[in-house]
Parts: C-alpha cells; structure tokens; sequence
C-alpha cells in the first residue's frame, strides 16, 4: 500500500515538474527569440504561470495523501563510467553516465562542505550580535530601503527638477575668470609689454632698433608732373627716350634728404 502512494505520488511530481520545465522552456524562447516586441504584461504572465505550477507543486508535496519524501533512501546499484543510452533518454541527455564522478553531485542531500562551512560561520556572528544591535541595523536597513522605494516612487519630473535645481545652484565657471579673459583679448589688460630674454637670431640683428622705436622709411613723393609716388629703395622709372638726360633738381633734393633719414641697414 504505501509502495503505491509513493509510486502515485512520485508520478504525479514528475508530471507537475514537466510542467514547470514547459513552461520554462516557453519563457525562456520567448526572452531569445521575441525579445524586440515583448511587452511587460507578457513577462507577468509568464511569470504568475512559473508560480501557480510551483504552488501546487507545494500544495502536492504538503498534502496528507503523499508519503514523505525526507524518509525515503536512494541507493545507487550499478555505478559504471560508460554511457548509458537509457539514462541518457531519461535525462534528455542531461546524464548520459551514472559514474563515481556525478553521483555525489546528483545524489547529494546536503551542501558543499565549503557552503556548510560559511552558514556555520553566518549563524555564529549572528549569534554573538544582540537582540539591541539586531534591532538598530533592522531599523537602519528598512530605514534605506524606504528612502530608496520614496525614489523610486517619485515622477521623474520630480527628478528632473531636483537635478536642474542643483546645476542652477552649482555654477560650473568662474565669472571673474571668465571677465579677465575677455579683458585680455578685447583690451590686452594684464598682458606684458616686455620681450622675453633670449639670445636673438644672427639674421635679425638689426631689427631691435627699429622695433623700438627707429627711424623707419618714409614715402617720397617724386615731383615733375607724373604725380606717382615711389617709396625708398623701390626702383627707378627709367628715362623715357626723346627726354633731355638731366634730372631736375627738386627731384634730387627729395632723394637727398630720404636717404638721410634712412636706417644704416636698410640702404
């Protein structure tokens, strides 16, 4: 009788298991495959399906007519490192060998001896905390967790206008810096007069005098009717034929008193 419940019983678990990988493996599909147009009620959906089937897996589990399942053993009675084509078909080629390797694994009642070894140490930190400590870090904690829900909660208009105010209330420049610089390129306030020392080029010897102030060349306006002006140094319009070779003397003069005010490098 009780070998019949526990067949009945490990039978209909399997069913409702089955269940709950179908409906896996559609929500599963439907996140790789349908992801562009998945909508966020279909999520739910989907998800109060994953929980109804676990329910009444609990429901079945709890239920007086099922035999415990915490007093049955499971024994292995072949253990072999070759395939096994029937275990693999069972499996869906999930375990395609029941070996010494994978028995522990799958036949484990208990955590790893490292999980065991960290609950071990977790219970015993919670143990030396006491009842006032606890107290204050659970208040601590809901106390974050509600502010965190409030900003959640919040209209992000309510967001957008928390963080204009705070770039309004932060200016992200320095107006007396911002008013020298324009100074200094509209009015050259603040700017050295000065040349920096340095050694100067052989070619550019002669250019400090004159930049600081030297006599610098002068236009001279050449008389005898043409009206054109010539500046110094420029060449000399030549003779037009059928005209007497002498120069006219104001043309002389001009000339003579240019080439005295003229820089003794510039000749």
């Amino acid at each position: 009788m009780i070998e019949k419940q526990l067949e009945a019983s490990v039978e209909a678990l399997i069913c409702r298991v089955a269940h709950v990988k179908n409906a896996l493996h559609g929500f599963i599909c439907k996140l790789e495959n349908e992801y562009e147009r998945l909508t966020w009620p279909s999520v739910l959906d989907s998800f109060a399906l994953l929980s109804g089937q676990l329910n009444t897996i609990n429901k079945l589990l709890k239920n007086e007519k099922t035999p415990s399942f915490r007093n049955q053993v499971i024994i292995p009675l072949l253990l072999s490192p070759d395939r096994d084509e029937d275990l693999a078909k069972l499996t869906e080629q999930r375990v395609p060998v029941f070996s010494h390797e994978i028995v522990p694994d799958y036949l484990r009642t208990k955590p790893d001896p490292e999980v065991e070894e960290q609950e071990k140490q977790l219970s015993a930190e919670a143990a030396r905390i006491g009842p006032e400590v606890a107290q204050k870090q659970i208040q601590t904690l809901n106390k974050l967790c509600s502010n965190l829900l409030e900003k959640l909660n919040n209209p992000r208009d309510d967001r957008d206008a928390e963080s204009a105010a705070l770039r309004q209330n932060k200016p992200s420049f320095n107006p007396a810096d911002t008013n020298a610089l324009v100074a200094a390129v509209a009015f050259g306030k603040g700017l050295s007069k000065c040349r920096p020392p340095g050694p100067v080029a052989p070619g550019h010897q002669g250019q400090g005098p004159m930049m600081s102030g030297g006599p610098t060349l002068q236009q001279v306006t050449i008389g005898g009717g043409s009206g054109q002006q010539a500046s110094m140094g420029g060449p000399v319009a030549p003779q037009q034929p059928g005209q007497p070779g002498k120069m006219p003397s104001s043309i002389k003069t001009n000339i003579k008193s240019a080439s005295g005010a003229m820089h003794p490098y510039n000749r």
